[in-house]
């Protein structure tokens, strides 16, 4: 299935696992990056593929299904719902806030954030703990 979207879960992370992947799923769908009607995996073989329980990737699914995100038709499998129009734009801007606010916080400059955002793109998931660590100075 290679040029599918790949979902990751860091199991360092704070956040609990069912999360990232609902979070990562929710984000593939309003931008367009798995379009409607788009089958995804089963519970099953995206929990063995992630390393994790079958109740972990139900959960998110379950979530995400709640939200109108996914449909679930029996014998049909589970598959991403029709989305309303104009989402993407307002996805990406709601990211973007984000990473401008955190960035703000961090005391680093729009122009330190754009670089390291151009430098993201060059880089693509291909290996991202290359990226060059912006210094923080504090006050």
């Amino acid at each position: 299935m290679s040029g599918d979207p790949i979902i990751t879960v860091d199991p360092s992370q704070p956040v609990p696992p069912y999360v990232q992947i609902r979070d990562q799923i929710a984000d593939l769908v309003s931008t367009g990056g798995l379009a409607a009607g788009t089958r995804l995996p089963t519970v099953r073989q995206l929990a063995a593929d992630l390393g994790l329980a079958n109740g972990t990737v139900a959960r998110a699914y379950q979530e995400l299904e709640a939200a109108g995100q996914l449909e679930t038709r029996r014998g049909g499998g589970t598959r991403v719902a029709p989305q309303a129009g104009g989402r993407r734009a307002a996805v990406v801007r709601e990211h973007a806030h984000e990473f401008a606010t955190t960035m703000r916080r961090l005391g680093v400059t729009a122009a330190e954030a754009l670089a390291a955002v151009d430098q993201a793109f060059e880089l693509g998931d291909s290996d991202r703990k290359d990226l060059t660590v912006i210094s923080v100075q504090s006050e």
